[in-house]
């Protein structure tokens, strides 16, 4: 059984680099393509992305190592409830739906 660690490269390679997994290479040493998804599978279902990413950060900040300042949102993951702004020059019909332009 491969170590974790290993497993963990080999998911962020993935990730990375946008390849599929099962073009993952062996010659990286990060185990199968579909080791790695069972092992990110399994970690998610045992909360352990949830976990890491409530405990790095406050580490870092407790150490002063966290710089904000530099922090990107991206704005896929966070749900505009209100619908958002709207640009410039958009008509509103008052019911969510776009005016008829017929």
């Amino acid at each position: 059984m491969l170590e974790d660690r290993k497993i963990l490269c080999g998911i962020l390679f993935v990730l990375y680099t946008g390849i599929q997994w099962e073009w993952l290479p062996s010659e990286l040493g990060f185990g199968s393509g579909m080791t790695c998804w069972r092992r990110l599978r399994d970690w998610n279902n045992a909360g352990v992305w949830q976990r890491l990413h409530e405990v790095l950060p406050a580490e870092l900040r407790a150490k002063g190592r966290l710089d904000l300042s530099r922090a990107v949102i991206d704005s896929s993951h966070i749900r505009a409830l209100k619908g958002g702004p709207k640009p410039d020059g958009a008509r509103s019909t008052g019911d969510g739906r776009a005016p008829s332009t017929t």
